[in-house]
């Protein structure tokens, strides 16, 4: 492992605890292995169902489609949907993209701060090699 890797994951284990490291670290090892399986070309729906199943095996609690509220002040105005909750404290977003945008950044930030989760994941299984589709976002205090 390179020495700024190494640094990367020592910060987010000092911001985010050893607990939510070795989480992140497990979640991302199932998308790992499905994307080894299955290999990119495939719609978002279904790396989905197949990182369901990667969960069910690996014993990772998640909630798929977690429908959450989105207020303004006070008022609940809208639904949003993340595409997984998981261990009730990370929220992990697919995609199945060329890119990934600013959007799908923003999209995520947005469910970080409506849930009160810290972390988030977006991994997009549109890439030759994983690791170059999964992109952390830490919900700063």
């Amino acid at each position: 492992m390179n020495t700024n890797r190494r640094d990367a994951e020592d910060a987010e284990r000092r911001e985010l605890g050893e607990e939510m490291s070795q989480l992140t670290g497990e979640v991302i090892a199932a998308a790992i292995e499905v994307h080894r399986v299955l290999g990119p070309g495939f719609v978002e729906e279904v790396y989905k169902e197949a990182l369901v199943v990667e969960f069910m095996a690996r014993g990772i609690h998640h909630q798929v489609e977690k429908s959450v509220s989105v207020t303004y002040k006070g008022h609940e105005v809208g639904r949003g949907r993340l595409d997984f909750l998981v261990e009730n404290c990370l929220i992990v977003e697919l995609k199945a993209v060329q890119n990934l945008l600013p959007i799908h950044e923003a999209q995520l930030l947005s469910y970080l701060k409506m849930t009160k989760c810290n972390l988030g994941l977006i991994i997009n299984f549109n890439v030759p090699l994983l690791k170059e589709g999964i992109k952390r976002i830490i919900l700063s205090s």
